[in-house]
């Protein structure tokens, strides 16, 4: 996410609460405190961290520390803390990340073409339309999460493939 003057930059501050209800504190920041912003970023994130969600980068195969999750809870962006996913909705699908069939609401991300895959070579796009992915980026902040894909089981016929390395998790502690 790149900040311009006066355009709204999220940054969160998670106050605890017995409810367990976040704030969000949402501030302006001016041209100069954008590359504040990013240096923070990068001493707060790990540099796999930071390379996922401002750098468009993935984690590799199998090597994220969500993919075989199988705990109740939740699943929130790592840069803003915005609830992304639930448990409810994760499945293994073998492809080396976690896997989601939905977001919690739609509005929480933002979905945008990406034929980062292809480059410039314009035939191979035509040849092979199915190198089309779509982006899947936190809503709240831009952060770079991982792709969705139109394969996933019912209902939604979707896998929203996340890079752990994008989400922290907080685990619902079920009382029986």
């Amino acid at each position: 996410m790149y900040c311009r003057s006066r355009i709204l930059c999220l940054t969160r501050e998670i106050l605890p609460l017995r409810n367990k209800i976040d704030y969000i504190k949402i501030r302006t920041m001016s041209q100069g405190e954008s590359a504040d912003f990013k240096a923070d970023l990068k001493k707060r994130l790990s540099p796999i961290q930071y390379h996922v969600t401002q750098e468009k980068g993935t984690e590799r195969a199998f090597t994220g520390k969500f993919n075989k999750t199988t705990e109740a809870g939740l699943y929130t962006c790592v840069v803003c803390n915005e609830t992304l996913f639930t448990s409810e909705t994760k499945f293994d699908s073998g492809c080396g990340w976690p896997a989601f069939n939905d977001v919690i609401d739609q509005k929480k991300v933002k979905l945008t073409t990406d034929t980062s895959n292809v480059g410039a070579n314009l035939l191979l796009l035509i040849t092979n339309p199915g190198m089309i992915r779509t982006e899947v980026q936190c809503g709240k902040c831009d952060a770079h999460l991982g792709h969705v894909f139109k394969d996933g089981p019912p209902p939604t016929g979707r896998r929203f493939c996340i890079n752990s390395a994008s989400m922290n998790f907080h685990p619902i502690n079920q009382e029986k």
